[in-house]
């Protein structure tokens, strides 16, 4: 998981550097639409990021599945249950 674990931080890092940048966007008092544009970027972000941990996740359950087929069932209905959530 290290190449995915380093997409998941840069893409973290980036979305953080976006926040500080709404948040002076709002200090310098910009217009409405353009703080909301890269508010929806933000939560685009997010939800990739989201997206990237589940599907490892699943990919993990896959790859290295619990003895106990009762656990992974739950791991796996888990998983599916948070991509369908939104």
């Amino acid at each position: 998981m290290v190449i995915e674990e380093k997409k998941i931080l840069n893409r973290l890092k980036r979305t953080e550097g976006q926040i500080r940048g709404v948040q002076k966007m709002i200090e310098d008092e910009k217009e409405c639409i353009d703080v909301i544009t890269q508010l929806s970027a933000i939560r685009s972000s997010i939800d990739r990021v989201m997206g990237m941990i589940v599907a490892d996740n699943l990919k993990n359950c896959f790859e290295h599945p619990a003895e106990n087929p009762a656990e992974q069932a739950k791991k796996l209905e888990q998983a599916i249950n948070m991509i369908i959530k939104k």
